[in-house]
């Protein structure tokens, strides 16, 4: 995603300064829907949402990360990105030098406790390069922290099975969608047991939790948006609305409505 350019220089070792330009952390606020172009950088960046939903396509991968997770890109990966309206995002770029023990495909990696706290002071103070040596200290910090988080290569792969993409197609087109693998074999004339076969193939899953995955990627960004729980669990397709609170706390270990609350903490915290 398009941001400030970094310099190739900097060192972890011992106890060197990092260089202003070896790391920037920024929080992005977009208030209307936007696409960026394919794009590539010689440094990694790190996105982790506040408000709204970003998403950013790989290859053959779609990466719209739940809360409590980021997206992280390599340096060299190339990468379209799109961002739903009111979003709030901290983005960062680490210089490639410093990128040795993050992952070096696309991932999603988890943001625990310490790496909020570390964005949190850096935003309230307004730090965006490491200036001095304490900001220096934390910066590193940062990094070991994303290093050490769980990661999966990607939320919501994709496929480029003609009959398997067709199917995933329609479904980001309208998550609601509830025909069942065998009424989609049909429709795309192939076979339940043909489909299932290219979902383990090419998805890593099967083609019920690869829905329940978008419908909770959706289902984020319109609580993003102010939807009602109701409204939210009618428009994915769910017969009620427990049956929705279920799958959500679930996945994400909170209820709808707790879930908001963070997102009112978030955009207090970016507001300050």
């Amino acid at each position: 995603m398009t941001s400030d350019k970094i310099t190739d220089e900097g060192s972890t070792d011992g106890d060197q300064m990092l260089p202003p330009d070896s790391i920037l952390v920024k929080v992005v606020q977009l208030a209307e829907v936007t696409s960026f172009p394919m794009e590539r950088h010689t440094w990694g960046q790190f996105v982790y949402s506040l408000q709204g939903v970003v998403e950013l396509t790989v290859k053959n991968s779609r990466y719209a990360a739940p809360p409590d997770f980021g997206v992280w890109l390599p340096p060299e990966t190339e990468h379209l990105a799109w961002a739903d309206d009111e979003t709030s995002y901290f983005l960062l770029d680490i210089e490639q030098s410093l990128c040795n023990r993050l992952p070096n495909t696309a991932s999603v990696l988890a943001v625990g406790a310490i790496t909020k706290a570390i964005l949190s002071d850096l935003h309230l103070r307004g730090i965006h390069r490491p200036e001095n040596a304490n900001d220096a200290r934390l910066m590193r910090v940062l990094i070991d922290q994303l290093s050490l988080g769980s990661s999966t290569e990607s939320f919501l792969p994709l496929s480029d099975d003609r009959a398997l993409k067709q199917i995933l197609e329609k479904l980001c087109k309208d998550p609601g969608d509830g025909r069942s693998l065998e009424e989609w074999a049909r429709y795309v004339n192939s076979t339940e047991r043909t489909l299932a076969r290219r979902c383990k193939r090419d998805l890593g899953m099967t083609f019920v939790k690869w829905r329940q995955r978008l419908r909770l990627s959706r289902a984020i960004a319109m609580l993003s948006d102010g939807f009602s729980v109701q409204a939210v669990a009618h428009k994915l397709g769910y017969s009620t609305t427990s049956a929705f609170i279920v799958m959500f706390q679930g996945a994400i270990g909170v209820t709808p409505n707790a879930f908001r609350g963070r997102l009112r903490e978030g955009t207090t915290l970016c507001d300050k």
